[in-house]
């Protein structure tokens, strides 16, 4: 009795039989220029015929070593090595990926000979022991795929914008118009990023230093700093920064956020970017660097670092409270003000208070920080917080008490923070380069994606100046000093402006005493239960000072200042306009260009022979005839 396979390799409704023709075939005798031009002939007809080509084995001449004898077979060819298999069974029992056998001793095969001219065929098997591929399976076998060159790059440009494997070669797929049309399996893709990842194995922080170099070679203000540990010929260090972040710092460098909670990369390096806001509220990089640790010497060398890049040291600093790094802004930067974060601050508070004190009495803190003026007030209202929610970590509260001049805003009123109270623009960085780069990426690939990611801010920052160019905010109230504010400051701040200015009208001003230096007014709204703020105009400077500390803190005129001149007729604004939230302290007209090391003339030109050829074939498949004569034509 016949087996199950010989059945139904014996039944032709089941059992597919390819047709190729017969000048597709190789035959005894057919002569080939090179042994490229024999293989690209014998893989061709093995696609028509539904099997994968394997190159088996060759001989060369001893003297010149030039092959005069070649082999091709079939995949399927030989038999499975047994001793390979029970050795590796024997190494570990524990197998990633289960094979099946592959192999069934198929005799097919072409052989050719070199005359002294061509690579002649000298035999030619077609029978085959195993059934063949249909049309619609042909494209998974090994010998038919492959990435093409314009594919890696295409591949690579993918990635650059953090497009996951997955969704890259659906890309592909439906660029091409099937699975069967692409040239090669997912599989493919992921064996190559392997490959690619092998390549650079030991040699990643070499790259990133040529990569610099070239950099600085290209841009004379382009700084960065290496540094190797001997031992180990491992990077453990490195910052960087081009010239448009050294030139952003010389605008808005006075508040620098300063953050590394970040690990981006294979080798668990903490990305330490330095950041600040632009006049249009937007983030901006003033640096960046790659740390191996999180210790005191780590944070004193990329700090003395960057003040080698940048020359002046910033204003105010903010931070988390890392110990290590408060040391080193101390001894690095003395003459700087340290602020801690106060939202990381704030989020311990429900494990230092316990759940039911954190519930009932969180309020009560809130209250004493963020509304509490003068330091008499929160002094006030923090102990009786404590007092009433009696936390269960007491020896928190008292240390966060002894810190409170590096947190609390009664306390840090007299530093300009551009609006900052916290190190969340840092994090939300962290989030938006998650976006671009992955923990896989190696240091090279990072900083390929960070500056896709840094274009993009860059390029918000040109929009934004665009719409300023462009668009006029609305005017609101037809106030001279409204009309004189909606042509110097950015949209974001004049809107911010416009709303304190709107809020105004609803302040009253008195007199409430004076002195040879000083006079002392009450701000009030309307509502007589409303909060009383104190404004103090110096006689001498003839500045004004509002205890509610907006203006010290982000810049913008508050509302009882604005009420002090409605009430004084004072119709242009006077001193009070902070350059960096203009419309003139924009950086300039620099190039935003990504260098990914990809060659875009490459992407171009495919982009633009692919958008010829869709539109070839959409005319052309309306007709049986115009399709077979581009499929002609591209033949």
């Amino acid at each position: 009795m016949a087996n199950a396979l010989d059945e139904w390799m014996s039944s032709k409704d089941e059992f597919y039989i390819p047709q190729v023709r017969d000048d597709k075939k190789p035959k005894a005798g057919l002569a080939f220029k090179s042994l490229d031009e024999t293989y690209e002939f014998y893989n061709n007809y093995a696609k028509d015929a539904g099997f994968s080509v394997r190159i088996s084995k060759e001989k060369k001449k001893k003297e010149t070593g030039e092959v005069f004898w070649k082999r091709y077979i079939c995949f399927k060819e030989g038999e499975t090595d047994e001793t390979w298999r029970k050795k590796k069974d024997s190494e570990s029992t524990q197998i990633e990926r289960e094979r099946g056998n592959v192999r069934e001793n198929c005799k097919a095969k072409l052989t050719v000979v070199y005359d002294g001219f061509n690579f002649v065929v000298k035999t030619f098997i077609e029978e085959h022991t195993h059934p063949l591929a249909t049309p619609s399976r042909v494209h998974l076998l090994r010998s038919h795929r492959g990435v093409s060159d314009t594919k890696i790059k295409l591949v690579k440009k993918f990635s650059n914008v953090n497009i996951p494997l997955y969704q890259q070669f659906e890309l592909l797929e439906t660029q091409a118009g099937g699975h069967e049309s692409v040239g090669f399996i997912e599989r493919d893709l992921r064996n190559f990023e392997r490959d690619e990842r092998e390549k650079i194995k030991g040699h990643d922080a070499k790259m990133l230093y040529e990569y610099f170099k070239s950099e600085e070679d290209k841009d004379s203000d382009f700084f960065f700093k290496f540094e190797i540990d001997n031992n180990n010929n491992r990077m453990t260090r490195c910052f960087w920064v081009d010239s448009v972040a050294r030139k952003a710092y010389t605008h808005f460098g006075d508040v620098v956020v300063f953050d590394t909670t970040y690990n981006t990369n294979r080798y668990a390096m903490i990305f330490a970017p330095l950041v600040g806001v632009n006049h249009h509220g937007q983030t901006t990089i003033f640096g960046c660097g790659f740390l191996s640790n999180e210790t005191f010497d780590s944070f004193v060398w990329l700090l003395e670092t960057w003040l080698e890049a940048m020359k002046v040291p910033s204003i105010v600093i903010i931070t988390d409270q890392d110990q290590a790094m408060t040391k080193a802004i101390a001894q690095v930067l003395p003459n700087t003000f340290h602020r801690y974060c106060v939202w990381h601050i704030l989020n311990k508070f429900q494990e230092k208070m316990g759940y039911f004190a954190h519930h009932n009495y969180y309020a009560l803190f809130k209250t004493a920080i963020w509304e509490s003026e003068t330091v008499e007030e929160f002094e006030k209202s923090w102990y009786e917080a404590l007092e009433i929610s009696q936390p269960s970590s007491k020896e928190w509260f008292e240390e966060m008490y002894k810190l409170r001049g590096t947190w609390i805003p009664a306390y840090v009123k007299q530093y300009f923070y551009a609006g900052m109270s916290s190190s969340q623009r840092a994090e939300s960085m962290h989030a938006f380069f998650k976006r671009y780069c992955s923990k896989s990426n190696s240091l090279m690939d990072f900083v390929t994606r960070f500056n896709r990611a840094l274009a993009h801010l860059r390029h918000e920052e040109l929009v934004a100046d665009h719409g300023d160019l462009n668009e006029k905010p609305n005017i609101k109230l037809g106030m001279p000093m409204e009309n004189q504010m909606v042509g110097m400051y950015t949209k974001k701040y004049f809107y911010k402006f416009q709303k304190e200015l709107l809020e105004s009208n609803s302040y009253m001003v008195n007199v409430t005493g004076e002195d040879e230096n000083c006079w002392i007014y009450k701000i009030q709204k309307f509502d007589a239960n409303s909060r009383v703020q104190t404004l103090v105009h110096d006689k001498i400077s003839n500045l004004l000072k509002c205890n509610c500390g907006l203006f010290d803190f982000e810049g913008i005129l508050c509302k009882h200042m604005l009420a002090f001149f409605r009430v004084k007729q004072i119709m242009q604004l006077p001193e009070y306009i902070m350059r960096r939230w203009t419309k003139f302290s924009r950086i300039g007209s620099e190039k935003f260009k990504v260098q990914d090391g990809a060659d875009n003339s490459l992407i171009l030109r495919h982009t633009s022979l692919f958008q010829l050829a869709s539109k070839l074939i959409d005319g052309a498949t309306v007709s049986e005839e115009g399709t077979q004569l581009v499929q002609k034509s591209f033949e």
